[in-house]
């Protein structure tokens, strides 16, 4: 723990990153009580409970709300429910849990009843259902089964979006046509948007090849999220990983407005996956909301709200 600790602070003091005003809270990470197999695409493993704590050390996180895979599409080494909820009970301090169900769990079938799996893991101190990662349309009947049940349980849901193939993640078509169709369909679930294809939709101008990466350049007026955002008052943003600081540091004007406009549904994450990860430009979220409001150009309770509470609101924490 002291070498990622000792790591972190160089890398914090060489960047001139601004370290935290207020402790955050962290929506979406990954961890593992031990290392599994590595990852074939680029050798890295989960960060364990004792490196990801160090970590939130040097960025100023209190605690993290870890989510399992559950989905065959999305894991190298599965992390079960019954881990994550063991990881969470010996460090209450550091960690709160969702449980994470894939729609094909039970009988493979959309008369599933998931209320039997939801109201166990909530029991057990489960406070949401994700990140949902089956390569699914978003209105796959499967699905909007696990959707029907996490709503009559309520039970917020993560959500992250895919291509059909080869990829992980609930799949929809540029302009998100069927996440709006999903938001009217489930009015009192929450739902936390997340990854790359829910980001982009930030920018009015998106186009098919942007998709999958990170848009560079200004904002233009228009972008699906923030539409729908405005639209339906149970569709949130998990501001994790690569996509949701490149969403609202890519034109840093909007991106304070953005925070300012939907300070009570956005979500401060990392998505951290790797005890590598500290030297990731993801992890400047953290920053950009710190100077931010030192700079004045977000008020104080749009910056708390996201660093904190409204995540405190969600785990009924606050």
């Amino acid at each position: 723990m002291v070498y990622y600790t000792c790591v972190a602070i160089d890398y914090f003091e060489r960047t001139g990153i601004v370290m935290s005003l207020v402790k955050k809270i962290d929506i979406h990470v990954h961890t593992s009580a031990m290392r599994g197999i590595h990852r074939f695409n680029n050798g890295g493993t989960y960060a364990t409970p004792m490196e990801l704590r160090a970590m939130y050390d040097a960025i100023g996180v209190e605690k993290g709300v870890i989510l399992p895979g559950a989905n065959p599409e999305c894991h190298f080494a599965e992390i079960t429910n019954q881990e994550a909820m063991r990881v969470s009970n010996d460090n209450p301090e550091s960690f709160s849990w969702f449980c994470n169900i894939d729609p094909r769990n039970g009988s493979n079938s959309p008369d599933t009843d998931f209320t039997y799996f939801l109201e166990y893991y909530k029991e057990k101190g489960a406070k949401g259902v994700g990140e949902i990662c089956a390569n699914l349309y978003f209105d796959d009947p499967l699905v909007l089964n696990l959707f029907k049940h996490c709503e009559k349980c309520g039970m917020p849901i993560t959500f992250h979006i895919g291509n059909m193939g080869g990829d992980y993640g609930l799949v929809d078509e540029i302009g998100l046509p069927r996440l709006e169709k999903i938001l009217g369909m489930f009015p009192k679930l929450r739902f936390l948007g997340h990854s790359q294809k829910f980001w982009a939709e930030i920018s009015g101008d998106l186009t098919p090849e942007q998709r999958d990466g990170y848009p560079t350049g200004k904002v233009v007026p228009g972008g699906r999220v923030v539409e729908l955002m405005r639209k339906y008052p149970n569709l949130c943003g998990d501001l994790s990983a690569g996509s949701g600081y490149n969403a609202v540091s890519r034109d840093p004007n909007f991106g304070y407005a953005f925070f300012e406009e939907f300070q009570d549904k956005l979500y401060y994450g990392t998505d951290i996956c790797d005890p590598r990860n500290i030297t990731n430009p993801m992890l400047k979220l953290a920053s950009f909301l710190d100077e931010g409001v030192t700079q004045g150009k977000i008020s104080q309770e749009a910056y708390e709200k996201i660093s904190r509470k409204n995540a405190l609101k969600l785990l009924g924490e606050e």
